[in-house]
């Protein structure tokens, strides 16, 4: 695996924040797998493009990192997401693992939440 980069990780939240999807997806490798406990993996890019641009149940919202650390090929985020998710105003908070191949794409992802599905 690769080295782990920050700085793509604050990218990817800035342009989720700023729903700029392609840049979302330059930053994820074709074969990723991005997992959140209690629902289906996401595996590809196909699929992670479906789940971006028709699938996800949060919007209108922002990112708030409150910490950011990298290690090997990982970098761990613990954050809070305040937004609109199914119509309603949320507030929640989230840890996400970025884990980085070796030509610096984000191979896979896990997400969890103080919620039951995002």
């Amino acid at each position: 695996m690769g080295n782990a980069d920050p700085a793509v990780v604050r990218s990817y939240y800035e342009s989720i924040d700023a729903e700029a999807y392609e840049s979302v997806f330059a930053l994820f490798d074709e074969n990723v797998v991005y997992e959140r406990p209690g629902q289906g993996d996401i595996e590809g890019m196909d699929a992670l493009r479906d789940f971006y641009l028709d699938g996800r149940p949060l919007a209108e919202g922002s990112h708030e990192v409150h910490s950011m650390t990298a290690e090997d090929d990982t970098v761990s985020v613990r954050g809070t997401f305040r937004g609109v998710q199914d119509g309603d105003r949320v507030a929640f908070g989230f840890a996400d693992f970025f884990v980085f191949t070796d030509d610096g794409t984000v191979g896979r992802r896990y997400t969890y939440t103080d919620r039951d599905e995002v």
